[in-house]
């Protein structure tokens, strides 16, 4: 009998600080300020021209003369921020090297200029841009403010005393401001909101986030959204179906586990495809208990089941050519004495049946009763899961890829393709026959682990991929080690929930299956 358990923050609404609003976004049409705070982007070698150089003279030569004094060269992703210049209450200097413009590199500007918005008073911040001969600038920059200025203070309690920081509006100024605020509406706006979305998740602590509230959280961000809809199968529902794998990963806790399904309908009969998320809202290893240090981190073992869930907001929301299924296998990871333990045999709706060597290897064991059933409920032509699997893949590649794993060339040249255009990239990693070795069991179909500590990214690709229909084009992206930043931001990503993988699909949807639509 599961015991109740009424969350802590159940009227987390209260709490919400002031100090969490950001910046408002606006795009309009070239001009330079007269004063205030202004930001613009700077070549390699800091060249006399453009708005640097409009801005140096309305200094009296003073910002160069800062310039050279701080050693600023313009290297792609430097900033120098400097108070009092000239007119100017602050000018902000964001390095592009040598490099040519590219809606990356636009997103980049955008979100270093984000990030110094949040530790600014000024009231309004103006980001110049004067280059002409791409019309969606402006909304690239403004997707790269949006991200990079995002900040999660809903749980600290305001300072009366403190500067009012990071709060006012953040204006774009380009030259064709129409067409960059349409594509910002209509298209770009919404891959920010879908980034936001799993960024919030990610980072509310698992007292507010488990399996119940993140179905919660989702039905409130699709309302009212064409084309959508939303299924949501329980624990009893499980139980009927043979679904052993989740049943045996949320035994252990009184927050019962659930499969999430949001169908985004775009393009007419088109198969779909799948993203599946791994949704452990908590981690607690189970009976294969985690040491101590850090466990806090595994609020945000949902990550895969977020991204996978923004994504879809964003392509309903933009109203891309596609159908795509959201797929989010939630669970918690608990210790208890109806816990599974290690050595059980569990019977998956697959039909296959495994050896469950180690409980703190769950992920793939959620994954694998997901993906049998979107498979038989409605036949996807591509299907990719996403997980924080393995601490291995991020001894194999650190915090600069996810792991790729496909048997499919081509949906690898297509999937690494769209991680270098979103800034969210990938690095294939093998998927050898000899795994299938590996994870003999003795008792069972397979193991859920290998011994020895060898391949376990692979390892755990393999056991997902043993339920995965041959005829259906499949990946598997390890993204253990994208989920959180750590140490160093990124232009786009601050320090925190990362929302890795929501950009990546975004990409991918437009590049391999929108744009062949649209040439067609």
């Amino acid at each position: 009998m599961r015991h109740r358990v009424v969350p802590f923050l159940a009227l987390s609404a209260f709490f919400v600080s002031p100090a969490d609003a950001q910046r408002a976004l606006a795009i309009a049409d070239y001009a330079l300020p007269e004063t205030g705070a202004v930001a613009v982007a700077v070549r390699q070698g800091v060249p006399d021209e453009g708005a640097f150089a409009a801005l140096d003279q309305r200094s009296g030569g003073a910002l160069r003369r800062a310039v050279r004094t701080a050693g600023f060269l313009g290297d792609r992703g430097t900033v120098l921020n400097l108070p009092g210049v000239g007119p100017y209450d602050q000018v902000l200097l964001v390095g592009t090297g040598s490099d040519p413009v590219t809606p990356r590199l636009l997103e980049d500007v955008g979100g270093l200029v984000g990030q110094a918005g949040v530790l600014s008073a000024a009231p309004e911040i103006t980001l110049l841009w004067p280059e002409a001969g791409m019309p969606t600038a402006g909304a690239h920059l403004a997707l790269g403010a949006s991200l990079g200025q995002y900040t999660f203070r809903q749980y600290k309690t305001p300072k009366p005393a403190a500067p009012v920081l990071g709060q006012g509006t953040l204006t774009v100024r380009v030259v064709d401001a129409g067409a960059a605020s349409a594509a910002w509406r209509s298209d770009w706006a919404h891959v920010a909101e879908g980034v936001r979305f799993a960024r919030d998740l990610k980072t509310e602590p698992g007292n507010v986030i488990y399996p119940e509230t993140f179905v919660e959280r989702t039905r409130e961000a699709f309302e009212g959204v064409r084309g959508v809809s939303i299924e949501v199968v329980d624990e009893a529902r499980m139980r009927e179906l043979g679904m052993g794998a989740m049943l045996s990963v949320g035994v252990g806790s009184a927050q019962p586990p659930k499969l999430l399904l949001v169908r985004y309908r775009g393009a007419g009969d088109a198969a779909p495809v799948a993203f599946v998320g791994k949704g452990i809202t908590f981690d607690s290893g189970g009976i294969s208990i985690k040491p101590a240090d850090n466990m806090w981190r595994m609020k945000h073992d949902m990550a895969g089941a977020a991204a996978a869930t923004g994504a879809v907001l964003a392509l309903a929301k933009r109203g891309a050519r596609v159908n795509a299924i959201a797929v989010a296998a939630l669970a918690e990871n608990m210790p208890d004495g109806e816990a599974a333990r290690p050595g059980d045999v569990v019977r998956t709706l697959g039909g296959l049946t495994f050896e469950n060597l180690n409980t703190d290897a769950e992920g793939r064991i959620v994954l694998v009763d997901a993906i049998a059933y979107v498979q038989r409920q409605d036949k996807p032509s591509m299907l990719i899961d996403i997980a924080t699997l393995t601490g291995s893949q991020v001894t194999a590649v650190g915090d600069e890829y996810g792991g790729l794993f496909s048997r499919d060339d081509a949906l690898v040249a297509d999937l690494v393709a769209a991680g270098a255009a979103s800034g969210e990239e990938l690095w294939r990693l093998p998927l050898h026959p000899s795994y299938a070795k590996d994870l003999e069991s003795p008792i069972a179909d397979l193991r859920n682990v290998g011994s020895g500590g060898r391949a376990g990214a692979g390892l755990g690709a393999h056991f997902i991929g043993a339920w995965v229909d041959p005829a259906v084009r499949w990946a598997h992206i390890d993204m253990a080690s994208m989920a959180w930043r750590d140490d160093a931001p990124l232009p786009t990503v601050p320090l925190g929930a990362s929302a890795y993988g929501v950009r990546l699909f975004d990409r991918f949807v437009r590049d391999t299956i929108e744009a062949p639509k649209r040439a067609d």
